[in-house]
């Protein structure tokens, strides 16, 4: 279990020294050091949310059609590791009128006695917005598109002059040489890291576009909350190659060299497993009323507080 929570910390990514990539988040967003330390102590059921936003997801602004917003239509996902048969997250996205609600399923902590995640993520493009809700604690924080940007600048500046092989290559620009193509499937392989992703086509392809641009979001959105993993322009990539395909992601792995996965106790492979619907279910609309009525009520702090982890008693 040690091992699974290792991993989550760093969204299936391999984690590389957090110094090095903190800094390159200061730089961009100005944050004292107090922050980056409670950035980095985020719980466990916060750290899980946060992997699901980087790879259950395969999304910048979305600018949907108005086609797919009247429709409406849902993901569902399951991770798994190391081919276990049981999945250790789940999570369920609904999109509606333009906005993403993404929810992540309470899961058993270690020794099955308590629930941990039911974090809300709202991604809400209109205002150019990101809104992370916490329901037990009844907190919430908003991240601005512009931040995600500038995030994303100063990270592939970073990357390209790091000393590091794998750093260097996932900071692109450029992954075309390690990049093949089927109808249906698209694999990147990189210095000691492979991605492979199956991918189908939705009913209209406007469900593809604001999917991929939804998870791009997500992905940015991890890399700020939690720093020290793999640059996400891999991940970006491969997103827009689905999207131009005109496809949304149904299998999702991720594998890593065992030395290296060893060494820092995470997992050798995380796969993914989306389920997509066209249309939303009669029980998603209350799901999205409720969603809704947290946001409204819930308090309003800082993205270092909302991460830090709770008060014992608040567990």
């Amino acid at each position: 279990m040690a091992a699974v929570q290792s991993w989550l910390a760093v969204g299936l990514l391999l984690r590389f020294p957090a110094p090095c990539a903190a800094e390159g988040l200061r730089e961009t967003q100005g944050r004292t050091s107090m922050q980056t330390e409670a950035l980095r102590a985020m719980p466990l059921r916060t750290t899980v949310r946060l992997f699901l936003w980087s790879w259950l997801v395969t999304a910048s602004v979305v600018v949907p059609v108005r086609a797919a917003e009247d429709a409406g239509f849902r993901v569902e996902s399951q991770v798994f590791v190391n081919g276990a048969a049981e999945p250790v997250a789940r999570s369920l996205t609904l999109f509606r009128d333009g906005i993403a609600w993404d929810f992540l399923e309470p899961v058993a902590a270690k020794g099955g006695d308590r629930l941990t995640g039911g974090e809300i993520v709202l991604h809400d493009p209109a205002r150019e917005r990101v809104v992370l809700v916490d329901p037990v604690r009844n907190l919430k924080t908003q991240i601005d598109a512009i931040r995600l940007e500038r995030l994303s600048v100063s990270l592939a500046s970073w990357a390209r002059k790091s000393d590091d092989r794998l750093v260097r290559w996932a900071g692109g620009p450029d992954f075309g040489e390690g990049m093949t193509e089927s109808d249906d499937r698209i694999e990147l392989v990189g210095p000691r890291v492979r991605y492979a992703i199956e991918f189908a086509t939705p009913p209209t392809a406007e469900a593809a576009g604001i999917y991929r641009r939804f998870a791009d979001t997500a992905i940015l959105l991890k890399a700020l909350v939690r720093p020290g993993g793999l640059p996400p322009f891999p991940r970006l990539a491969i997103n827009r190659r689905v999207a131009a395909a005109g496809g949304i992601p149904t299998e999702v792995s991720l594998e890593i060299d065992s030395r290296a996965a060893m060494m820092a106790g995470r997992a050798d492979m995380l796969r993914c497993v989306h389920k997509f619907h066209p249309r939303l279910l009669s029980g998603d609309l209350s799901r999205i009323e409720e969603a809704e009525s947290r946001v409204a009520v819930a308090t309003q702090v800082e993205l270092a507080e909302f991460v830090a982890a709770p008060a014992p008693d608040a567990e």
